[in-house]
C-alpha cells in the first residue's frame, strides 16, 4: 500500500496552505490541526473502503510447450470473491528468457471469475518461468494504491520453432527443383542413378545407350537415369560464446541469439532433405563436441533431430574448431554435404577456423553459413555526425572488410558461403542445397 500522486499533491498543497495561514496569523493555527485530522480521516476511509487484494486468487494458463522467437498467448485467470467490480493494473514478472511483458492497465474484474490475455515471447531455449504477477488497485477516494505480489512459478520448456520450419518447408515443396531425388526425372541427362530402360528415339543422347541390353534384345535401348537419393548431410552447429550473443532482425525489437537462427536454418534444411530421401546428421560443439547424431533418414527422424537441437545449450566457452571439425571428419568417413553454421569477428579469430575448414573440404563438400550483424552493417553505412560516430563507422568498416576477406578466402578453397542477415540465411541455404541437388555435386 502506498499513497498515490493525487494524495501527495493534495496533502502537499493543503499542508503548505495550512502552514502559510498559521504563519501569517497565529490565531489560525487550528487550521493546521484540522488539516492533519482531515488527512488522517481521508486515508483511513480510503483504506477501509479499498479492495482486499489478498482475497483474489490468480492463476496463469500457458501452452505446454513454447517456441523460441514465436509469440504465444497466455491467459491470466483471476477469481474475485467480493461483490464489487475491481479495476486493476497488472504487471507480469518473468525470467530473463522472456521478452518484457507490457503493463496491463485498466483491467476490469467483475465478481466471479475473469480472464485477460497477454502476449508472451520467449527469447532463449531451455526452461522459462513466469514468476509472479503484481496486482495494483486504486482506492475509491484515489488516495491509496493497493499492491499485491501473487507468486505463480509456472515453468514451460522452450524449444526450436518447428512450426515455422514446417510452414517454410511447405512453401518450398511447390518448387520444381525440390522434386529431384523424389520423383523420376524425365529430363535427359539429369541424374546419375539408374532407373529403367527405354527404347531409343531420335534426339536421345547416344551416351545413354546400353549396348549390352541392346545386343541381347536386338534393338537400341537407352538407360533412363534419375537423381541420386540417400545422400548424407551433416549439420555442424557452433554453440560457442559468439553464437550465444544476440543478433537482431531489422523488424525485431528484441533480438534472438545467433544460435537460434542457426538451429532454425539447420532444421529447415533437415526437414526438406529428409523429405526428398537424404540422410541428415547433427553435431554441435563449443570447446568440445556436445551432441552428435549419425545421419538418419525418413520424415519420422525429424522429431529426434529437433529434440536433439533443443538440447544444444548456450555456452560461454570459446569455440574449438580444431576439436569439433576434426571429430566430425573422424566420425563421418563417407563423403557428405557438411553445413557449418557459425560466425566470426575478424581475420585473427577466424584463422584456426579457416585452416580446419580447408582440411575438411578435401573430403567433403562444405557450405559455410555465417550470420551478418544488421547493427554492424548500419554503423558501417550511415553518415557520421560527430567524432564518436566516425570512430564507430571506421571500426565497423574495418570489421566488414575483414569479414569479406575471410569469405573470399573460403570461396577460393571451393567452399560455398552463405553470409547473410539472420532473416535470409534459411532461404539462401536452401537455394544452395537445391542447386547442389540439381547438379548432383555430392
Amino acid at each position: 500500500m502506498r499513497p498515490t500522486r493525487l494524495a501527495v499533491l493534495a496533502f502537499a498543497s493543503g499542508g503548505a496552505l495550512a502552514v502559510l495561514c498559521a504563519a501569517v496569523q497565529p490565531a489560525l493555527w487550528p487550521f493546521w490541526l484540522a488539516f492533519l485530522f482531515l488527512a488522517a480521516i481521508s486515508l483511513m476511509a480510503d483504506w477501509a473502503l479499498g479492495p482486499r487484494l489478498a482475497r483474489l486468487r490468480v492463476s496463469v494458463e500457458l501452452p505446454e510447450q513454447l517456441l523460441v522467437g514465436s509469440e504465444c498467448e497466455a491467459r491470466l485467470r483471476i477469481e474475485n470473491p467480493g461483490r464489487r467490480q475491481l479495476r486493476l493494473r497488472l504487471h507480469v514478472d518473468t525470467s530473463g528468457d522472456f521478452e518484457q511483458v507490457p503493463e496491463l492497465a485498466d483491467v476490469r474484474i467483475p465478481p466471479g471469475t475473469a480472464e485477460t490475455a497477454f502476449g508472451l515471447r520467449a527469447l532463449r531455449r531451455g526452461r522459462s518461468t513466469i514468476e509472479a504477477v503484481w496486482l495494483e488497485c486504486i482506492g475509491p477516494l484515489g488516495l491509496l494504491a493497493f499492491r499485491r505480489r501473487c507468486f505463480l512459478g509456472v515453468t514451460r520448456p522452450v524449444t526450436p520453432d518447428v512450426h515455422s520450419v514446417s510452414r517454410a518447408a511447405i512453401q518450398l515443396f511447390s518448387s520444381r527443383n525440390l522434386q529431384h531425388g523424389v520423383r523420376v526425372e524425365r529430363y535427359r541427362g539429369d541424374g546419375s542413378e539408374f532407373d529403367c530402360l527405354r527404347e531409343y528415339e531420335p534426339g536421345f543422347d547416344i551416351r545413354t545407350i546400353d549396348w549390352k541390353a541392346s545386343a541381347r534384345l536386338a534393338r537400341l535401348l537407352c538407360r533412363e537415369l534419375r537423381a541420386e537419393r540417400n545422400r548424407q548431410i551433416m549439420l555442424a552447429v557452433d554453440s560457442g560464446r559468439l553464437m550465444s550473443e544476440p543478433v537482431g532482425e531489422a523488424r525485431t525489437a528484441t533480438p534472438l541469439p545467433r544460435l537460434d537462427y542457426a538451429i532454425h536454418a539447420g532444421l529447415l534444411l533437415a526437414y526438406i532433405s529428409l523429405h526428398v530421401g537424404d540422410r541428415v546428421g547433427l553435431l554441435s560443439f563449443d570447446d568440445r563436441v556436445r551432441h552428435y547424431c549419425t545421419p538418419v533418414r525418413g520424415q519420422a527422424a525429424f522429431g529426434s533431430l529437433s529434440r536433439l537441437a533443443s538440447q544444444i545449450d548456450y555456452s560461454s566457452r570459446e569455440s574449438n574448431f580444431t576439436l569439433g571439425l576434426m571429430e566430425l571428419a573422424r566420425r563421418q568417413s563417407r563423403r557428405a554435404l557438411v553445413v557449418v553454421l557459425t560466425d566470426f569477428v575478424d581475420t585473427i579469430s577466424a584463422e584456426l577456423m579457416v585452416e580446419n575448414l580447408s582440411r575438411l573440404a578435401r573430403r567433403h563438400l562444405l557450405i559455410f553459413v555465417a550470420l551478418q550483424d544488421p547493427l554492424l552493417l548500419l554503423e558501417g553505412k550511415q553518415r557520421p555526425e560527430d567524432l564518436v560516430q566516425l570512430h564507430r563507422a571506421v571500426v565497423a568498416h574495418r570489421l566488414l572488410q575483414d569479414r569479406e576477406m575471410v569469405i573470399r578466402r573460403l570461396r577460393r578453397m571451393g567452399i560455398l558461403c552463405v553470409d547473410a542477415p539472420p532473416e535470409q540465411i534459411s532461404t539462401r541455404l536452401i537455394d544452395h542445397y537445391l542447386n547442389l541437388k540439381r547438379k548432383e555435386a555430392f
